[in-house]
């Protein structure tokens, strides 16, 4: 139950009205605000705060309190007096709706200064919620009214106590908390909006120190502690920002020495800034937040974030939820995609292991964690060229409670052996994978002169006039990844999904390319994706999840091998951008019908 339902629960606000004409009366003042405000709901959860956590009567919190002699006149938003004639200040307060940008923050925290300092409304303490952002100053004597750094307090005193050192203590009222996934989307825009800061940082640069600290919460949040200790990734009452950045940096050079798969270079945020990002984040419990509200959450940012330019990293959900139902993963099987961008298809076997684990174990049982944990921690591998992306990989995995360490930053065509060397990690190796689930990128041209591993591929030469064959100048990175998946399965048993363009299905220019396929592969299934697929991450691409199986060195194609076909219309979105029925978990269930009595298929 929410403060501010406790406070309606004992009669000390009550609701009325209904939708934009809601309304809330805080009866002890005898005061009636419009409820459907967003920057009034704020105030009312607070409100309510100030009563059951700080323990402050009703009767001696002011709501819109204006300022006597002030000029222009003014109105605190929450005052809390020390007497019952409400005529002695002690905190003036000012609340703003969740999201407010930076600039609007540091406006509100002068606002409130200047009220709560005006000489003939002096208040001890002053306060700025913006949610579960917030910024508390003392004032008391040792302090003059142009402060606000040194001043800075870990959270409003209760019943006109003095501050307390740390808020935030494990085992306690006082505990950070899980969160829902509106609040834990909102906490990671916020962060992503002040790390951008209108042009600061780029777009991938702001987000990748976002994982950073990310990172940083969660380990602050995993390191064993008595209850009652105070959690480090919080901002400690009269700390300058100097000595926060200090203690956030010291706990992010430890986590990388002990994970340095992770991150390699330092944080690159300005101490204020960095400030303004725990404010953010202090409140929230990543680690007891469940997983798929982290899942959906950081899935939804990326979605709405990583667009355009940035879309080559990301499969629609719905596109990777269904190759991964088709090739149903098993706990106990080796899985790969080696160009696995933000790791969803990763994601989804871990998540489709997760759930498979309730049939064979007791929810909550080590039998039943260690089933799905032991899966992501040693059978889950992905491989990402872009640095960057490969970091969102790792964050994203460990937000899922873990299976980042397999996750290279490599370019997934070089030579094996080279990666293993750079990675120091022989799980990359040729014929060892029951299972990938893949979209490789489209359109790109590997160019002989500026990666000499090109004549390592079958496909990277071609025959000449004489039958001799010799490297080809380029080749597309969609076709040499065809080649790598093939490298990578088990020989007779590893099958994998990849999307792949049309023209690779269709080009007559191509055939050497399906010949190939055909050959080392039995196509299972193929199945057409509309052009729409893609539109939503800024594609037009026509393109097919094709289903494969790598034959075994003695195994021949045959001419009769029956074939999974179909065309579903609807995936995500239509032709206008909005969301639309999605048919693919009916070609799942056809599938299966299909592997049931295998004859030749089409929908």
């Amino acid at each position: 139950m929410t403060y501010l339902e406790q406070a309606i629960n004992k009669g000390y606000a009550t609701l009325s009205g209904e939708g934009t004409k809601q309304r809330i009366t805080y009866v002890a003042v005898n005061h009636t605000e419009r409820f459907a405000d967003p920057e009034e709901q704020v105030r009312a959860e607070y409100w309510a705060e100030l009563i059951f956590r700080c323990g402050y009567e009703p009767a001696r919190i002011g709501i819109e309190v204006t300022v006597p002699d002030r000029t222009p006149k003014d109105a605190a938003d929450l005052v809390v007096f020390t007497d019952d004639a409400r005529m002695r200040p002690f905190a003036v307060l000012e609340c703003k709706r969740d999201g407010v940008t930076d600039a609007e923050f540091a406006q509100a925290v002068e606002q409130a200064c200047g009220n709560g300092t005006w000489a003939k409304f002096r208040a001890v303490y002053v306060g700025v919620i913006a949610g579960q952002t917030r910024r508390f100053l003392d004032f008391t004597e040792r302090y003059g009214v142009l402060e606000r750094e040194a001043n800075i307090i870990a959270d409003m005193p209760r019943q006109y106590g003095k501050p307390e050192e740390w808020r935030f203590r494990k085992g306690t009222s006082e505990d950070i908390q899980p969160v829902s996934k509106e609040s834990l989307i909102a906490t990671i825009n916020k962060c992503h909006k002040t790390l951008w800061g209108g042009g600061r940082l780029s777009p991938p640069m702001a987000f990748g120190e976002l994982c950073k600290l990310l990172f940083v919460k969660i380990q602050d949040e995993k390191t064993p502690r008595k209850n009652g200790e105070p959690y480090e990734f919080q901002i400690k009452t009269h700390e300058p920002s100097r000595q926060l950045a200090e203690r956030i940096k010291g706990i992010y050079d430890i986590a990388k020495k002990k994970d340095p798969l992770v991150f390699t270079d330092t944080i690159r945020i300005d101490d204020d800034t960095l400030r303004t990002l725990v404010s953010h984040m202090e409140s929230v419990s990543f680690n007891k937040t469940d997983l798929d509200t982290k899942g959906v959450a950081f899935e939804q940012f990326m979605d709405g974030f990583f667009k355009g330019n940035f879309g080559q990293y990301f499969t629609p959900r719905e596109i990777i939820a269904f190759a991964v139902e088709m090739m149903n993963p098993k706990s106990d099987e080796l899985v790969i995609d080696p160009a696995c961008g933000s790791g969803g298809f990763l994601l989804y076997a871990l998540d489709h292991v997760r759930r498979a684990a309730t049939d064979y174990h007791v929810p909550g049982t080590n039998e039943h964690y260690n089933h799905w944990h032991e899966f992501a921690q040693r059978n889950l591998y992905g491989i990402e060229i872009n640095d960057e992306i490969a970091r969102v990989a790792k964050m994203n995995m460990i937000l899922h409670d873990d299976g980042h360490s397999n996750i290279a930053g490599e370019d997934a065509l070089d030579r094996l052996e080279r990666m293993r060397e750079r990675t120091g990690n022989n799980g990359f190796s040729d014929g060892r994978f029951d299972l990938i689930l893949t979209n490789p990128p489209f359109g790109s041209q590997i160019n002989l002169t500026e990666r000499p591993y090109l004549p390592d591929f079958y496909l990277g030469n071609q025959e000449d006039a004489k039958g001799k064959r010799r490297p080809r100048k380029n080749q597309k990175t969609e076709i040499l990844f065809i080649e790598r998946v093939w490298e990578f399965l088990k020989p007779g048993t590893g099958r994998a999904a990849v999307v792949l363009p049309d023209g690779i299905l269709t080009n007559s220019s191509l055939q050497y390319v399906r010949d190939f396929m055909l050959e080392r592969f039995k196509l299972l299934a193929v199945v057409s994706l509309p052009q729409t697929a893609f539109a939503h991450f800024g594609a037009g691409v026509k393109a097919s999840v094709v289903f494969l199986r790598r034959r075994a060195a003695d195994e021949k194609p045959s001419d009769n091998e029956a074939i999974f076909m179909a065309a579903p219309e609807k995936i995500g979105y239509d032709a206008t951008g909005r969301k639309c029925e999605n048919q693919l978990p009916e070609v799942v269930k056809q599938y299966g019908e299909f592997c049931r009595n295998p004859e030749p298929f089409f929908v």
